[in-house]
């Protein structure tokens, strides 16, 4: 979609709701998120806005190994978990 059409959460915004899976992959190259152009953390925090409960898919080629493709995730785990443990506080 970002080689395509661009402006990646303005056509997720107005698509969302025909959306039930999203894949990811960076541009260029179809490598783990991180080693192109497109801003994850901001795509990710616009679909936390938008309310989006669909599923997202990792399709892409990692750089070197499989394991070392998905060290990526873990910069996202840590707000997740505490975004949890908040909302079970309350």
């Amino acid at each position: 979609m970002q080689r395509m059409e661009g402006e990646l959460a303005a056509t997720l915004e107005t698509n969302l709701a025909r959306i039930g899976h999203i894949q990811l992959a960076d541009n260029p190259g179809r490598h783990e998120p991180g080693t192109g152009e497109i801003n994850y953390p901001f795509l990710f925090g616009r679909l936390d806005e938008l309310g989006y409960a669909g599923w997202i898919g990792c399709e892409y080629k990692p750089r070197t190994t499989t394991t070392a493709g998905l060290d990526w995730l873990h910069s996202y785990q840590p707000a997740r978990q505490a975004a949890r443990a908040a909302s079970h506080a309350s």
